[in-house]
């Protein structure tokens, strides 16, 4: 890819738990363009395991009849995910963002899923409102020499 050359995927699937593991699998081979470390590549596997299934755990309280959004797109060495649900929405995103808070306890939730992504990416935003559902914003630079000199 050419400096100041973008390249994006959509993708959309059922908030099952089963797809879990397809959502992390088709963003990391999206992003392997980029020739991303292992390291890198983990971390982006892990925040998107973790978005989709707060998505279906939270969103839709494992709800098979929703559906989980992911759109990333490549921007020279920048690689932006968006994950959405149209779900239930999150009451109190502050208290949602504290490490260890979980509004699911019975399912022994770590409630650190927030975190997480906060701390593996280089840019991390969250929106949600009630009854519409949530969407997550996350960047990172990646830093390979395929990123950089393409």
């Amino acid at each position: 890819m050419k400096p100041g050359q973008s390249n994006f995927m959509n993708l959309q699937f059922s908030a099952k738990s089963e797809n879990e593991s397809f959502a992390r699998v088709a963003v990391a081979a999206f992003i392997s363009q980029l020739d991303p470390t292992m390291d890198e590549l983990s971390d982006l596997k892990t925040v998107v395991s973790e978005a989709v299934t707060n998505s279906i755990i939270h969103g839709y309280h494992s709800d098979e009849s929703g559906v989980v959004t992911i759109r990333a797109e490549i921007l020279n060495d920048i690689i932006t995910l968006v994950i959405e649900d149209n779900g239930q929405g999150i009451e109190d995103l502050e208290m949602a963002k504290q490490p260890l808070y979980t509004s699911k306890p019975e399912l022994e939730r770590s409630g650190m899923g927030f975190t997480i992504m906060e701390n593996f990416m280089d840019e991390f935003e969250v929106s949600s409102e009630l009854g519409r559902g949530t969407s997550i914003l996350m960047k990172k630079r990646i830093e390979s020499k395929k990123a950089l000199y393409n």
